[in-house]
């Protein structure tokens, strides 16, 4: 996943599809005659979790929507009412969703033509990012942040099923983020994760010109369940996809991408000549 706008704190409003599923999920409930506190270990999720997508604050997972019409014969009207689900606002919501999402994806698949995907950067690249966002941050916030970030490259060694791609522009790695220092360590952490079998990088060459990524970052993950979800990002805002078709141009434009970018291998010999340079 791309990351979020750091600073950006506060909690946006549920959208109207999020409400509208908890209170369709509500409603069928209380016909049962089931308290949170019954229900929940009826579709093996905490109660806190069943209020959570009843207030319209989170996303149901499709597991919980089956499990759901199960236990409560909605005759299909949660899973008429999740193909709808959406929230229009708050990049800061739905990173973290996807942060959950990614804890538990079989397969992560992330381009990036503005910095460093966030799961593969260092300290010093990371710091450098926050010290120059505008607003300033704090050196309270800067610590939180990178704190943040440690905790989620957890998963590069936690996940060793986990398959992540990564594609990124070249020219991103050559910015010589942080200087010169730190692009060396940059490198060097690149070439050694990428010894991971579990791990692929590849770098889409400056010579290319135009490519299918020219609309902007793309991250898509797949679930346990092999189920798809997409993410885009911009200055002040992302969007969170569930909608099969939007995916599908997703998958499309990825495929596209991997086919222009250089293989995993030549990636490698790249950024052994780039390390080699400096």
């Amino acid at each position: 996943m791309t990351d979020r706008t750091i600073g950006t704190t506060n909690e946006p409003e549920p959208s109207d599809s999020l409400k509208g599923f908890g209170e369709v999920h509500k409603a069928f409930r209380k016909r049962a005659g089931l308290t949170q506190e019954e229900y929940a270990p009826l579709v093996r999720y905490q109660p806190s979790t069943v209020a959570s997508i009843e207030q319209g604050r989170r996303f149901p997972p499709r597991v919980f929507v089956e499990r759901a019409e199960h236990v409560l014969d909605a005759f299909g009207a949660l899973k008429g009412a999740y193909k709808h689900v959406g929230r229009e606002r708050g990049l800061a919501s739905w990173f973290r969703q996807c942060a959950e999402l990614e804890e538990q994806a079989i397969g992560l698949y992330t381009f990036e033509n503005r910095l460093v995907p966030g799961l593969l950067q260092t300290e010093a690249y990371a710091r450098t990012l926050f010290d120059e966002q505008v607003p300033v941050l704090s050196n309270v916030q800067i610590e939180a942040q990178l704190a943040a970030r440690e905790a989620r490259q957890c998963l590069l060694a936690e996940r060793p099923n986990t398959a992540f791609s990564f594609i990124v522009e070249e020219y991103v790695v050559r910015r010589e983020t942080g200087g010169r220092a730190a692009t060396r360590e940059l490198l060097d952490h690149l070439l050694e994760l990428t010894k991971s079998c579990n791990v692929e990088l590849q770098l889409l060459p400056m010579t290319l010109g135009a490519h299918a990524g020219l609309a902007g970052p793309i991250q898509l993950l797949e679930t346990p369940e092999n189920e798809w979800f997409g993410y885009c990002e911009g200055q002040r805002s992302g969007q969170f996809l569930t909608d099969p078709k939007s995916i599908s141009v997703l998958h499309m434009r990825y495929a596209k991408l991997r086919s222009q970018a250089l293989s995993p291998g030549d990636s490698r010999s790249l950024l052994e000549r780039m390390r080699g340079a400096l």
